[in-house]
């Protein structure tokens, strides 16, 4: 061997040796020999302190042109920058950061460090609120009639009457936004004022407000303090140099994620080197994204040429409002105020409009019109006479009452009361209702959209079945797999099967990202509530599982485990039942301990984490005693096939896991000799210094290197439990109507089988696959399902794959036909796809939908959804901050939806029925007065009777309608069926509405006609027989309509509502002859003209109920 090649050799060996896992990128400055990291002290034998700061001041010599046009720095010129200021573009550029403070571009200004979620300030506050209130056209109507008034020729009754409602109103509306954004401001206050230590240049630490704290600085945050300002961890007290990051505020999800500190700096002797050293952070333009980040870490000689390049990702970053969970970190600030990711997806999301709101809405336009052309019949009837149109006017403002301004009042205060409901109901335990605004769309519900993982399962692995091809086994064969690994590490070590479960045992333990749990360690220190939680993806299908991990306490040597996966959790957890146990890890090691005791000892050298993209994960690792490098990977079966060398067996031993509905993975390896595995790390490493195409290029060197020709080792399947009552809850929902599609990353397979056992699909029935990969397949599939499969009840199930092409080509045919399946599974379903058909469905039947699931994957099917219900489980809280509803299991939406949705539905319904009823009813009888009187414009109610009709009087009553219930919960319960006559919406139909025109038109009519012919000429009479008849006749209506006769609450607020009328009668002399209320004379006449009023309408409804009964009328309370 030559001399140079011998250099070669033993320059290989030394890196192989020395390698701990890190991405540093070496320099080639000295031929065969690692670049030194400059200490202090040899920092000091070449320059003094104050040469040191010149060098540093001056940055100039360290910037390589170059590489700074590839950088996105912000290269507008000022007319650039005057139009996006007009256009009001906001627009982000990168930006270099030195640890001295001086950033790229120069004289670059980054916004201010304070966090503001206030609205208003003490200018701005009552214009806006003003304005958000009078943009609805409503509010600005009643704006209008109250302004009128102060207009002499359009006065029609007191400036009281029509002021004190809107002013009512509006306060209340005000109240709430002061007060909410008094908290805001206050929450901004306590937020801006933390205090941090900022190490300073001249290596002391001093205390600023986080407020304060600028691009640039170098920020120390301790344990379970908030992280200020998105930064780059360079420095932590573990000595693993990792720490880990509680995110939940940031991404929703309750586990763990681990944070590396830049290796470099983690290598310095204390935090003080961190000023001494020349180095920068290249940190992309802010953006939205908070899985992905690029950068890179460099570091100069003194004379300005580049000693280290080190590539920044994720797994450097910390982003604000995230939570130190372990150690005490130094961080380099990127990004402040606006430009953090917090802020940049602190973006509100769009409010959901409930299907009644708009119903409301569109009877609140009839209702306009129906006041309008009736305020023109009453100036036409009068033939036109005088100034008409002023007439027109006025009529519309004595018939305002027509569209009532307590309705939305009325609503939203009922819609808070079945919130309340909810979340205070103990037989769905810490259900929390995020959207207040549409409890009642839980009531008319036709298509359930769920997960499967988490959802309908437990996301709780169970270890089943391993197969090698030759051999299988299942979890009642631990004893004979003990044996063979047991006789594998032997002296003599076994034979060939031995040696072959051996070797899968060894891979379950090593491919993993599980790490044993020192109770005593830091981040042990800060549990709250017996669980430790670290982040990953769920390596089967495309599901984007981020998952809780439970802490899990092994059966054997109390041994506890912190894991990315469920299913990672089981297969180490079955390992070590095999005697191979998960002894420790570090960052840059992995101990086993054999049955005979032994520790095999492994140096970690690369790690390829589990992306929804990738669906694998992979290890690289060096055994210590033998020196071998093996890769190791593992992932979904439909992407391993393609990187393992061919087999007869895989594919048959996957699908027929599937089909007893266990989770499949597949596990490979591949050997790697030192110059292989050098000339990978180092391309791998120039991929990932990378600026531009980073990602793409190292997936190339990957696949050149590593994921090719993988040796197959074996097959593994694990069993995810079932949600406790999910087959009695999709039971439930089909006999109630509603359609149930569950929309998987898992493979066909286990879809069938899960949707059997679930009893997704009915007994008996069966499952037709759509799986073509032609648009013509797939019509002709549709058209066979359609004419041969429909009428037998089939399900339909259909891949990912098919459903991009039926939706891409075929859309309405697809829904339309699907719509018509009792149940229909969507398998190995990207979470886009899942919102994909969640829009298309509504769309094409404009039914309502809901969407539940538990994990950031669903969060776009529950944001398309009208209805969105999160799961709060294993998954953590991202699916459930992001729904209206929030469950801690899935068998909750039956009652949610059942009893909660039913009630609230049918109680807003009548609700808002009643109330537009008790606006037309008092109209008519103004109508009628004025036809009466030469249509005259003179208002027969004035003043606090106008006022206190919509509010005491009778607001009490008519608002105890959201306490009625036709059927107990029991009944509901048991006949889910009832939930049916809901779906159609005819409890507030145009049909509905008429019927209550009517009612309203008889009985104001009937009420003044016969308070003015039959009995009295004095008007002030006429005015005391007909107000006290009406609001008898009103709370009369309320004991009517509900369906509960007997209901406490309800009959205690009529009689406290008629208490509250009699009283007033005496407070308010000047609207009432009180000797003449006072006599017999008074008294019958009022009897006789509300049992006019109301016994028409009592015995239709006793007519009507005989003739047509209501479903729930036919089962006992």
């Amino acid at each position: 061997m030559s001399h140079s090649e011998q250099k070669e050799a033993v320059e290989l060996r030394k890196y192989i040796n020395n390698n701990n896992n890190n991405n540093t990128f070496y320099s080639s400055d000295s031929e065969g020999e690692e670049c030194n990291h400059f200490s202090t002290p040899f920092l000091n034998r070449h320059h003094n302190r104050k040469n040191r700061s010149e060098m540093i001041g001056n940055i100039e010599k360290f910037i390589d042109p170059e590489e700074e046009k590839v950088k996105d720095y912000d290269k507008r010129n000022i007319i650039q920058k005057g139009l996006d200021l007009l256009l009001g573009k906001k627009k982000y550029f990168g930006r270099t950061v030195f640890l001295s403070g001086i950033t790229l571009p120069k004289g670059k200004k980054y916004p201010a460090n304070i966090i503001q979620n206030r609205r208003y300030n003490f200018i701005t506050f009552l214009p806006l609120v003003l304005f958000e209130q009078f943009k609805f056209f409503f509010n600005l109507y009643f704006l209008i009639v109250a302004l009128s008034q102060f207009i002499p020729q359009l006065q029609v009754g007191f400036l009281f009457t029509y002021v004190a409602p809107l002013v009512f109103v509006l306060s209340v509306t005000l109240i709430k936004e002061a007060f909410d954004d008094i908290k805001r401001w206050r929450r901004d206050i306590e937020a801006n004022s933390q205090k941090y230590n900022r190490l300073k240049r001249n290596g002391e630490f001093e205390l600023i407000p986080s407020s304060k704290i600028k691009v640039g600085d170098l920020i120390q945050i301790e344990t379970d303090q908030r992280v200020p300002a998105d930064c780059i961890l360079l420095r932590t007290t573990e000595k693993s140099g990792a720490s880990f990051l509680k995110t939940d505020q940031m991404d929703g999800e309750t586990d763990w994620k681990l944070r590396h500190a830049v290796p470099t700096c983690q290598k310095l002797n204390s935090d003080e080197e961190l000023t001494k050293i020349i180095a920068s952070v290249f940190a992309e333009k802010p953006k939205k994204e908070i899985y992905e980040f690029i950068g890179n870490f460099t570091k100069y000689h003194l004379d300005g040429s580049t000693e280290v390049i080190e590539a920044l990702s994720l797994d450097n970053t910390l982003w604000t409002n995230c939570v130190i969970a372990s150690g005490t970190v130094i961080a380099l600030v990127i990004y402040t105020g606006i430009e953090t990711r917090s802020a940049l997806n602190a973006n509100a999301p769009s409010s959901k409009v409930g299907k009644l709101d708009q119903e409301i809405n569109n009877i609140s336009k009839f209702l306009f019109i129906l006041m309008v052309l009736l305020s023109v019949l009453m100036v036409a009837l009068n033939r036109f006479q005088g100034i008409w149109y002023i007439s027109i006017f006025k009529f519309i403002l004595l018939f305002s009452s027509i569209i009532p301004i307590s309705l939305r009042v009325n609503l939203d205060m009922g819609k808070t009361v079945y919130s309340y409901f909810i979340m205070k109901d103990k037989q769905i335990p810490n259900t929390i209702v995020r959207n207040s605004s549409i409890p009642e769309e839980l009531g008319r519900i036709n298509y359930l959209f769920s997960d499967k993982t988490g959802t309908l399962t437990k996301n709780e692995m169970i270890f089943k079945k391993l197969s090698m091809g030759n051999i299988s086994f299942n979890d009642e064969s631990l004893i004979d797999i003990e044996n063979h690994v047991i006789r594998a590490f032997d002296n003599n070590g076994g034979n060939n099967i031995d040696l072959q479960v051996k070797e899968f045992i060894e891979v379950l333990a090593l491919c993993h990202n599980v790490t044993p749990i020192d109770p005593q360690s830091t981040h042990h220190h800060h549990k709250e509530d017996g669980n430790h939680h670290y982040q990953r993806e769920s390596i089967e299908g495309n599901s984007e599982v981020t998952i809780d991990i439970s802490t899990e306490l092994s059966p054997y040597e109390g041994r506890e485990y912190q894991a990315s996966s469920p299913d990672e959790i089981a297969l180490v957890k079955f390992a070590e039942r095999c005697k191979l146990i998960l002894e420790d890890r570090s960052i840059s090691t992995i101990t086993l301990k054999t049955p005979k005791g032994d520790l095999l000892k492994y140096e970690i050298l690369n790690v390829f984490p589990f992306t929804s993209a990738a669906k694998r994960m992979g290890i690289i690792l060096k055994s210590k005693e033998t020196g071998k490098i093996v890769f190791y990977c593992k992932g979904a079966d439909s992407i391993m096939r393609e990187l393992v060398k061919p087999s007869d067996w895989l594919d048959e031993e996957t699908d027929n896991l599937a089909r007893e509905g266990l989770r499949t993975l597949v596990f490979g390896k591949k050997d790697l000799n030192e110059e292989i595995y050098f000339k990978f790390s180092q391309e791998y490493k120039k991929a990932s210094a990378l600026i531009n195409d980073r990602a793409n290029e190292m997936e190339r060197v990957k696949k050149e290197y590593l994921e090719s020709q993988l040796d197959l080792i074996g097959v593994t399947g694990v069993e995810d439990k079932l949600q406790d009552n999910v087959q009695v809850s999709l039971e439930q929902l089909r006999n109630a109507g509603i359609k149930v599609w569950m929309l998987t990353g898992d493979k066909l397979e286990t879809a069938i089988c899960i949707s059997i056992s679930t009893k997704l699909v009915a007994r008996g029935k069966k499952i037709f696959e759509v799986v073509s990969s032609t648009k013509e397949g797939i019509k002709q599939l549709l058209s066979e399902y359609k004419h041969h499969h429909l009428r037998s009840g089939a399900s339909l199930i259909i891949d990912g794959s098919t459903l991009k092409i039926a939706l891409d080509y075929l859309p309405e045919r697809f829904i339309k036909v699907a719509c018509k399946a009792p149940s229909v599974i969507c398998c190995r379903c990207a979470p886009t796809q899942k919102a994909e058909v969640v829009t298309w469905v509504k769309k094409i039947t404009k039914k309502q939908t809901a969407a539940i699931g538990d994990g950031g994957n669903d969060v776009s099917m529950i944001l398309a959804s009208d209805v969105g219900l999160g799961i709060v489980g294993k998954e953590g809280k991202h699916a459930s901050l992001a729904a209206d509803f929030s469950i801690d299991q899935f068998s909750y939406c039956t009652d949610l939806i059942l009893w909660h949705g039913r009630n609230s539905y049918k109680r807003s319904a009548s609700l808002s029925q009643f109330i537009i009823h008790r606006g037309l009813i008092i109209s008519v009888i103004q109508a009628v007065f004025s036809a009466m009187y030469h249509f005259s414009t003179i208002a027969i109610f004035t003043g606090w009777l106008m006022v206190g009709y919509s509010t005491y009087y009778t607001m009490l009553a008519v608002f105890s309608i959201v306490l009625d219930e036709d059927v107990n919960r029991e009944t509901v319960v048991l006949f889910p069926e009832l939930y049916k006559d809901l779906q159609r919406g005819k409890l507030l139909s145009f049909k509905t509405f008429l019927i209550w025109v009517l009612k309203a038109v008889y009985q104001g009519s009937i009420i003044m006609i016969l308070a003015n012919f039959l009995f009295e000429t004095s008007f002030i009479r006429i005015q005391s027989i007909a107000f006290t008849a009406l609001v008898l006749t009103e709370i009369i209506m309320v004991q009517i309509v509900v369906y509960r006769k007997l209901n406490p609450l309800i009959i205690l607020s009529e009689i406290v509502s008629i208490a509250i009328y009699f009283a007033s009668i005496f407070i308010l002399p000047s609207y009432f002859d009180i000797p003449f209320i006072l006599s017999i004379d008074f008294w019958w006449k009022v009897l006789v003209i509300t049992v006019a009023s109301c016994s028409p309408i009592v015995i239709a409804r006793l007519i009507y109920g005989k003739i047509n009964p209501p479903v729930w009328s036919k089962l006992n309370y």
